[in-house]
């Protein structure tokens, strides 16, 4: 009988074919080969729609080399896609519109606004959510400083920290205005009147992204350096939602904000609560709210949206130890549990996905598998993803 395949989904990230996460997949191809998972990585630009093939991308962990081979649709599709503004992406959505039917994984989440908007109408949701608003003009940057010393202005699909803006109220009526361009690298600090603030807004460099403006919170660390926690939660090989592991993040001197591709570093989450609020009591009570927080966030947001398989949180935690949401992520990176040395953690993050595409292909597998009179299984499902010939 032929193992079941699991095909990741990727995007290109430029005509050169580049892949993101190659070593991540490089990982989980081989925790598929122990768990008896085939697991192949594609593109939509690789698919054959006339012959229903596509050109996958398969890595063999013996010889650490990559081939490609024509093979059939997979059983599992496990889509890692991330936004970007190009042809590639268009191509994505016409993918995920034409195969729908198939089994994915996960679907898509919304934007930033979208998910805030859904989490809080949940009451106990919206305590944890700082306050935001749509950025339409800068009347909504100046409403939310009346409330707030510091506010964030965040693209509502940008993700990495790429083009946020921090505006904080200075001495004396000014305003103290910093921030990181699409490049991520850090724009010159400045400071401007309040008069000039409508300007400042405009002359930002938006990309043509729609913005949200959202409440600033202090998580500065005594050395001056912003901090903030990344929670992943994923199913399990049983299909069960998991906290599989949180770890904390530190931006560099002069950042606002925390993303180690913008130059953070990682650290274990308790050795900065310990820096933060420093009683080990508080800590337990602190972790334990967050995981129980973070796992209904997970299953609220599966209701919503559909499937599912694993959400990153991007977690703030104030001086009173409140937990406070920044924003979500549907497709996480792993690497901050390695840089904050906690390996077990790493490894669970890249198997877990494999486990649970495994679990969900028997589970329906199992749905749609009948009894004949003859008392022999039939399979019902769509044809099998075995290889084709080149």
């Amino acid at each position: 009988m032929r193992q079941p395949t699991l095909g990741i989904l990727t995007l290109y990230l430029n005509e050169s074919k580049s892949l993101e996460e190659r070593p991540v997949y490089e990982k989980m191809i081989a925790a598929g080969k122990r768990v008896g998972l085939d697991v192949f990585v594609f593109t939509p630009q690789d698919v054959d729609d006339d012959k229903e093939l596509i050109r996958a991308q398969l890595y063999n962990p013996e010889t650490k080399k990559w081939s490609r081979r024509w093979v059939r649709f997979p059983n599992v599709i496990y889509d890692r896609c991330r936004i970007q503004k190009s042809h590639r992406f268009e191509q994505l959505l016409a993918f995920r519109k034409r195969y729908s039917y198939l089994h994915f994984l996960n679907r898509p989440l919304r934007n930033k606004w979208t998910i805030y908007r859904a989490l809080s109408k949940v009451p106990a949701f919206r305590v944890h959510l700082p306050a935001t608003r749509l950025y339409q003009s800068a009347e909504d940057v100046s409403l939310m400083l009346k409330k707030y010393p510091t506010v964030y202005l965040k693209p509502i699909n940008g993700t990495g920290g790429r083009g946020i803006l921090r505006i904080e109220r200075g001495r004396e009526g000014g305003l103290l205005l910093q921030g990181r361009n699409h490049s991520r690298s850090i724009v010159q600090p400045k400071h401007i009147s309040r008069g000039r603030l409508a300007s400042a807004l405009d002359s930002w460099d938006k990309k043509g992204n729609r913005y949200i403006v959202q409440q600033g919170l202090n998580i500065k660390l005594p050395s001056g350096r912003v901090h903030d926690y990344r929670m992943l939660v994923q199913k399990n090989g049983l299909g069960i939602w998991e906290v599989t592991g949180c770890a904390g993040r530190v931006g560099p001197l002069r950042s606002i904000t925390s993303n180690l591709h913008g130059g953070g570093e990682a650290a274990p989450m308790n050795d900065l609560l310990r820096q933060w609020i420093g009683n080990e009591s508080d800590i337990r009570q602190i972790r334990q709210t967050a995981e129980a927080f973070g796992i209904d966030v997970a299953r609220y947001l599966e209701t919503t949206y559909g499937a599912l398989c694993e959400l990153a949180l991007d977690l703030a935690i104030d001086r009173s130890g409140k937990i406070w949401l920044i924003e979500v992520n549907p497709k996480p990176a792993r690497e901050v549990f390695h840089q904050a040395g906690e390996r077990d953690v790493y490894r669970k993050a890249i198997v877990r996905p494999i486990e649970y595409a495994l679990w969900a292909y028997r589970e329906r597998r199992g749905l749609r598998t009948q009894k004949t009179g003859s008392g022999v299984a039939v399979d019902t499902e769509h044809r099998s993803s075995s290889e084709a010939s080149d």
